[in-house]
């Protein structure tokens, strides 16, 4: 939990009361969850240029709103609502959470009609757990345009939770995929699938006569005015990390130059969940995890991504309860940790 914005000190393990349990809610049992841009946002209160009045109302404004962290999750059902058809106690899944957070925690819950799927049978919860973030928010950009085989994709921040997603994605799809990272993830970047990495360290990108189809920008530093030339007619820039300006003046690009610029992403659905989950089961979705930790080590977790140099995701492992924890007093079958 966090009671102040900050540092990474200020996330701690604490004890909170069980979640009351809807009619249409589904009751996980965490396993694993992931820290993410997302969680260093709301915690430290870091985000894009003009966009601080608007956190502020999702976030909280002098403390947090959501006092549990963490958008995603993989565990085993633990209970479910009288009206929950599609799960019942013991199925293994992954789930979205969003921006109610709560991941960070030994059990979450979601809605049954939410963003949740069993889990892959071939991974791990710590793996599969890594599809969830980074791969519905480059679903849910990709979805917005039409990737037929031989598109040519540039995906800026191509090492990162979405840019990994992203580049595998576009490849499944046929796409020639175009990946820029540093040097030092080149390695990464080609074995999940791009034709060709750009070390950002070394060549500019928009001094190439190179064009694309469709960039994905994951870093921020890649709005319309920089790299709209490099977009074949019909193209789309995809802006996962923009800042006010860029989403504002995003509609008028597309009105005037008929090039798709969108920063929108979408509602994640079960059914986008359940698309990662058969690639994943036919070997055509890898997860990348860059390190695990375990949840009494939430703050180093923050601090290694604050770094901003994590490669794909960083895993956060939720031991399971153990009767000789605080709470162990609790009557048999009811939750004794949980996010609120």
């Amino acid at each position: 939990m966090y009671r102040r914005f900050g540092g990474p000190e200020n996330v701690q393990v604490e004890q909170v009361l069980p979640p009351s349990l809807g009619a249409d809610d589904v009751l996980i049992r965490v396993r694993a969850s992931t820290v993410s841009a997302a969680d260093h946002r709301a915690r430290s209160r870091e985000v894009p240029r003009g966009l601080g009045l608007l956190a502020a109302f999702g976030i909280g404004v002098v403390r947090p709103k959501r006092r549990v962290l963490g958008m995603d999750v993989a565990g085993v059902v633990e209970a479910v609502g009288e009206d929950v058809t599609r799960f019942e106690p013991g199925d293994e899944v992954i789930a979205m959470l969003g921006a109610a957070f709560g991941g960070h925690a030994e059990y979450a819950k979601v809605r049954q009609d939410g963003a949740i799927a069993r889990k892959p049978r071939n991974m791990t919860s710590e793996d599969a757990v890594t599809l969830v973030f980074g791969g519905l928010t480059a679903r849910g950009f990709l979805a917005q345009v039409e990737l037929v085989p031989g598109a040519t994709v540039l995906v800026n921040g191509a090492s990162g939770a979405v840019g990994s997603a992203a580049v595998q994605l576009a490849k499944h799809a046929g796409a020639h995929v175009t990946g820029i990272c540093s040097g030092g993830n080149r390695e990464l970047v080609t074995s999940l699938g791009a034709d060709r990495v750009i070390d950002h360290t070394t060549d500019d990108v928009t001094s190439s006569a190179d064009t694309y189809d469709v960039i994905v920008d994951c870093v921020g530093n890649a709005p319309f005015e920089r790299v709209g030339h490099l977009l074949n007619p019909g193209g789309a820039l995809l802006l996962v990390i923009a800042d006010l300006p860029a989403i504002l003046r995003a509609p008028l690009r597309s009105r005037r130059t008929g090039k798709l610029v969108t920063a929108t992403v979408g509602k994640p659905t079960a059914e986008d969940l359940a698309f990662l989950v058969d690639l994943a089961e036919a070997g055509h979705y890898r997860a990348v995890r860059d390190r695990t930790f375990d949840l009494d080590e939430i703050a180093a977790a923050h601090r290694f991504v604050d770094g901003g140099r994590k490669r794909g995701n960083v895993v956060l492992r939720i031991a399971a309860h153990h009767p000789d924890r605080a709470g162990a007093g609790c009557r048999p079958g009811t939750v004794p940790v949980v996010a609120e």
